[in-house]
């Protein structure tokens, strides 16, 4: 398989598995939270977010965002305590190949996984 297309498999495999097993989303009423998948292959973005309402206030919150970039993965955004890198990995993907985005070019050469 296409490393692209394996990748773009991993990232909706770890991101549904992730949203599908989550305790605190349970609820499918419109007036609480809920959590979405969201999976752009054309442009290679991934989203897993929380939507709805709490305490009569609008929530939307981005947990996780991923894209495919020059053939890796670049973690953007990870708030959870949840390691989904780790996740990923599992299902083949090595670190030479994860960017961890969210941290600044210069501490991404302190890391096991790729700098850019």
């Amino acid at each position: 398989m296409d490393k692209l297309l394996k990748y773009r498999q991993v990232l909706k495999e770890v991101l549904t598995e992730y949203a599908t097993n989550s305790d605190s989303h349970k609820s499918q009423s419109p007036d609480e939270v809920q959590i979405k998948v969201l999976f752009d292959e054309q442009n290679d973005h991934y989203q897993v977010l929380d939507i709805g309402w709490s305490n009569g206030k609008q929530i939307f919150l981005v947990i996780f965002h991923f894209d495919l970039i020059d053939g890796k993965i670049w973690v953007q955004r990870n708030i959870s305590d949840y390691d989904i890198v780790e996740d990923i990995e599992a299902k083949g993907v090595p670190k030479s190949d994860i960017v961890l985005a969210f941290h600044s070019p210069e501490m991404r050469k302190y890391t096991d996984y790729a700098a850019a």
